[in-house]
């Protein structure tokens, strides 16, 4: 389930270079503060699938809405027990 939703993200996701010495940018404009960089291309894609898995395991844990993707959604019970850990584990 996550790891579809990260695939669309991915599949939805804005590159561009920019002026830095990460010149690869890469953002999903439909998921709110969803960006990274990279040295290249490669590393930028897999920057940004690493903060989508984050900024979705955040907003399961706060019980936030996570916005469909296309067909593609993730849904979680508020009594799961890894929502259970994730918000008895901050730090």
């Amino acid at each position: 389930m996550i790891v579809d939703y990260i695939e669309a993200a991915l599949r939805r996701a804005h590159y561009e270079l920019i002026e830095d010495e990460e010149p690869y940018y890469g953002e999903v404009s439909e998921l709110q503060g969803v960006w990274a960089g990279g040295k290249n291309l490669e590393e930028c894609r897999e920057n940004l699938a690493d903060v989508v898995e984050g900024w979705v395991l955040i907003r399961i844990a706060r019980g936030l809405v996570i916005p469909p993707l296309g067909h593609v959604t993730v849904t979680s019970p508020k009594d799961s027990a890894f929502v259970h850990f994730l918000s008895t584990n901050k730090d």
